[in-house]
Order: structure tokens, then sequence, then C-alpha cells
């Protein structure tokens, strides 16, 4: 034991005791603790997405680091187990023994409820579809007088109601109306009645005016529809939807407002 017989002596121990102090804090901090943990050794981290988990969990362990799975998802267009993102990204220094938190491709879909597409647009189902992360499949137009509304949704050839359990991704096929029915029946003849009359009966039959055409200088009444497309020719059809041109006798009244 040391013992201090003057002051000088008591300077002197105490400046060994705070030699050692510094000593040990030196040995801690800048030999034991970098050896400890590996200080200023670091490993760039791989591009491990689009390769698939098994090969991507061989390829970690081989750069001394670790995976750890923290999202799954399904994407028709990717292979089952497939790593879709990683952090950190590609390229990062990170320590050894690291996690690599990834997201990795379902192998089956998830089930969700299919949409009501029913009565509406194309376009809007389009819209629809994507947000359930949809496909929109092949467009069928069919005789039905509700243009461009759809009328029935199948998947695979099968017809699925709103509200049904149906695979995430899954490829929805439409039935879409032409703006046409399928019931063909005669010709109506309107030739020579007045052409308000004439319209009433056209659209009474489920059928549509098409372009009306006035003829100036005519020897019938104005307003006398003097000719129409298609023709009250014996035997011919036409069909709910249709279109019927008239020929009207007289001037058109709008352009004759001012």
């Amino acid at each position: 034991m040391l013992k201090a017989n003057s002051f000088k002596d008591v300077v002197i121990h105490l400046a060994i005791m705070a030699g050692i102090v510094a000593l040990l804090i030196f040995g801690f901090f800048y030999l034991y603790l970098p050896s400890a943990t590996n200080h200023g050794e670091t490993i760039s981290v791989p591009k491990i997405t689009g390769m698939q988990l098994p090969d991507a969990e061989e390829y970690l362990e081989e750069q001394s680091l670790r995976y750890f799975i923290n999202d799954s998802t399904y994407n028709p267009d990717r292979q089952p187990f497939e790593i879709l993102t990683q952090d950190p990204k590609p390229g990062a220094k990170v320590k050894e023994d690291r996690k690599i938190y990834i997201s990795v491709n379902m192998k089956n879909p998830p089930m969700i409820k299919m949409p009501k597409l029913i009565g509406g647009s194309v376009k809007n189902a389009e819209l629809i579809l994507k947000s359930y992360e949809l496909r929109k499949g092949q467009i069928t137009y069919v005789p039905d007088l509700q243009e461009n509304a759809i009328l029935k949704q199948f998947i695979g050839g099968k017809e699925v109601k709103p509200g049904d359990l149906i695979p995430k991704g899954a490829v929805i096929d439409l039935h879409v109306g032409n703006g046409l029915g399928n019931t063909e029946f005669e010709v109506p003849n309107v030739v020579g009645m007045p052409v308000d009359e004439a319209t009433v009966l056209i659209v009474g039959q489920r059928l549509q005016i098409g372009n009306i055409i006035y003829q100036p200088g005519s020897a019938e009444p104005d307003g006398t529809v003097l000719r129409q497309r298609p023709f009250a020719e014996v035997g011919a059809k036409i069909r709910e939807g249709d279109l019927v041109d008239l020929w009207v006798a007289g001037s058109d009244p709008v352009q004759g407002i001012d």
C-alpha cells in the first residue's frame, strides 16, 4: 500500500490514479467496444427484390445478414414468394447480423367481395375494378336498349353477383348493352303523317328519331312527313332502338327563329 508522507506524494498518487482511470476509459471505448461492435466494419445491403424467398434467404446468410417478413400481398403479375420490397434499400451500409425487412408476394390470392358494376358505364367499371385490384376482361355487346350500360359480370364464363366472394386479381368479363333490342317487327309507315304524330308513333314503338331533314317548297302542307328511312316496304324489319330518319315538308322551325 502506497503511503503519502508529503503533499508531493499525494499529488503523485492522484496522478497515478487518474492515469489508470484514463487508461481504462481509453481501453473500453477505443479497444474493447469497437471490437465488440465491429466498429467501422459495415456491409453493403444487396438487392433481393425480385428474388424468390428461399434463394434470398441463402444469399443473405452468405452476407451475414438476416431477413424479417413484415408484410405480404398478392400481385397476379408476380411469382409466388417473390420479394416485392426491402428495407434498407440496396446499397445501404449496415452492420453484420442486421435484419432486412421484406414484403413477399402471396401464393394464393385473398378473397374479396365482388363490387356492383351492373347499371354503370364501362368507364366507371374500369375505375371500380382498379380500386379493388381486379382486372377488366372481355367486353361483349349484347342487344339491349340500355346503351353502354353493364348488364352482367362474369369470371371464367360464370356469372357473378355483387357481394359474391371472388379471388383478388380476378379477370372480370362484362356484357354491355348496345342500345338495340332483340325484338324485330315491321317498319312502321309514317309517310303522310304530321311530324309530331310520327315522332310519337316511332318513340312509342321503342325506336329512336334519327335525322329530320326539312324540304321547303313541297306541295304537301308544312310539317308533313314526305319520306322515311328505313322504308316501310313489305317484309322490311326493324329492331327496338334502331334509328328512323325523316324528311319533312317546310322549313326548319329552329332556323326560322331569330
